[in-house]
């Protein structure tokens, strides 16, 4: 019986992709979702959930196969099956632009962003990991480094957590040699400077304070804020303003107090949105997920993107699929060590980086991405 979220493509004959002379044509694409329930419940500005569904897509080719993946809709999983595995299977999986090419072709009319974006952001990513398993290398070495290790920081402190849940947890990554947090803000405004104080307090003078408010406040009150929080030294004010609001992000941003940075994009799904963005001069700091954004291969493009235009990168969540593409791309600052995301890789993967020091490394050992699926350990959340 198959499961819900669970699709393979049939082996589809070369010929009929125009890949009779592929010399790793892609025998299979497979897929399935899971559901992982919270540690406890969540809130941010202006959502609150209680699980999260990761959809893994696995691409065989030569008998090796390749792991991505998207925290999505397990919808994604169907787009997977009924719009993009047959137009994978078959190409040659060392040509991984012609399957991306053909995948966004393939969403036309179903349309690009959302969760055909996160589908194919899976795939890509699988695509990756893949390739350079079959050339025995890490993903890194492919990709040609430009770090050893990338900086990240903590990121949680949900507006659903009490004061004291909230110094546990920041605490806790400031002990491990995390030197940035990051906080949610914009539920109840009225208390979030408060909290953002006691913040403060419990990381000490060293430490680097981030907040993010997905987009909870007017410009008026994020503006208010903005002062407000320079008072704890809050260095990053992530998405004060909705990411579709252009001329109140820019507007912001010159009007910011000193030491703080204007970070948004982390709901791009195209390299047209991250142009648009950094056109209107809205950011100082562009977020880019490649999970969303139709992955690996994109984020590259934003990451080059970002260098042009002398933009700081930073990735949003995802830790252990942004750690390679992170060590390659030179704007790239840090990347977002997501509480959610990190209970979900160290469970279901082997393989999984550890800070130290702040900072995480591949594992040059590890062919690809370094992950292998642990697949006992996740049946159990699959969707039913």
């Amino acid at each position: 019986m198959r499961h819900i979220g669970e699709t393979t493509a049939p082996v589809i004959p070369e010929r009929a992709h125009g890949g009779a002379d592929a010399q790793n044509p892609i025998t299979a694409v497979d897929s399935k979702a899971y559901t992982i329930p919270t540690d406890k419940p969540e809130s941010d500005g202006t959502f609150e959930w209680s699980s999260t569904t990761i959809v893994i897509a696995e691409v065989t080719a030569g008998g090796v196969t390749g792991i991505g993946y998207t925290y999505s809709s397990p919808a994604t999983a169907v787009v997977i099956r009924e719009h993009l595995a047959r137009v994978v299977a078959g190409c040659d999986a060392m040509m991984i632009s012609t399957a991306w090419d053909r995948m966004v072709h393939a969403v036309r009319n179903i349309g690009r962003p959302g969760i055909a974006a996160a589908a194919i952001s899976a795939v890509d990513n699988a695509l990756w990991d893949l390739k350079s398993k079959l050339l025995e290398l890490p993903l890194i070495t492919l990709l040609g480094a430009v770090r050893r290790d990338v900086a990240v920081y903590g990121s949680g402190g949900f507006t659903s957590y009490s004061v004291a849940e909230l110094r546990e947890q920041f605490s806790g990554w400031v002990a491990e040699g995390i030197s940035r947090v990051k906080m949610k803000v914009g539920r109840e405004p009225d208390s979030d400077v408060t909290r953002v104080r006691e913040a403060r307090a419990t990381i000490g003078d060293q430490a680097e304070l981030f907040v993010d408010a997905n987009a909870a406040y007017d410009l008026e009150l994020a503006a208010a804020r903005a002062r407000d929080f320079a008072e704890s030294r809050v260095s990053w004010f992530e998405e004060p303003v909705s990411s579709d609001d252009l001329n109140g992000l820019r507007l912001l941003r010159a009007r910011k107090p000193e030491g703080m940075e204007i970070a948004a994009g982390e709901y791009g799904y195209d390299l047209g949105y991250f142009q648009r963005m950094l056109d209107a001069e809205s950011v100082d700091v562009l977020q880019a997920d490649a999970t969303r954004c139709c992955g690996i291969s994109e984020f590259l493009r934003v990451g080059a993107l970002c260098e042009s235009r002398g933009i700081a990168l930073s990735a949003h969540t995802a830790p252990a699929l942004h750690l390679h593409p992170a060590c390659a791309i030179k704007s790239l600052r840090h990347v977002e060590y997501f509480h959610d995301h990190v209970r979900i890789e160290r469970l279901f993967f082997d393989g999984v980086a550890a800070p130290r020091n702040g900072c995480l490394a591949p594992d040059m050992t590890r062919p690809g991405l370094g992950l292998d699926l642990k697949r006992r350990d996740a049946e159990r959340f699959r969707m039913m």
